[in-house]
């Protein structure tokens, strides 16, 4: 029926296009998992810029934190210093009081 030529050339073509069939698929196939890499990567570069974000904020949170401590202590400090003015204002006013009285008490003697 067939000759022998015929038979080979038919396996042949049988056998290339399974070839060709299998590689569609593979090709396909690479798309998709090009796709996937690209995805990934994509989401990876997304979940990095999140995470240095947070890492930027945490810096940031902690700076402020660190000002505030110092800037609760300096509020104490200068109202510790205000408490020692106060006194000193009213040690002064009664040293003034004090001096007015020997003043009088002086004029007095001395007339």
């Amino acid at each position: 029926m067939f000759s022998e030529p015929d038979v080979e050339r038919r396996d042949y073509k049988k056998l290339y296009e399974v070839i060709n069939r299998e590689n569609g698929q593979l090709q396909s196939q690479l798309q998709e998992t090009q796709r996937l890499i690209s995805q990934t990567r994509t989401d990876l570069d997304k979940a990095t810029q999140r995470q240095e974000r947070i890492a930027d904020r945490s810096a940031l949170l902690e700076m402020e934190k660190k000002e505030r401590r110092l800037l609760e202590r300096r509020i104490q400090d200068l109202e510790e210093q205000l408490k020692v003015l106060a006194d000193l204002k009213a040690d002064n006013q009664r040293l003034k009081d004090e001096n007015g009285a020997l003043i009088r008490v002086i004029s007095k003697l001395s007339k």
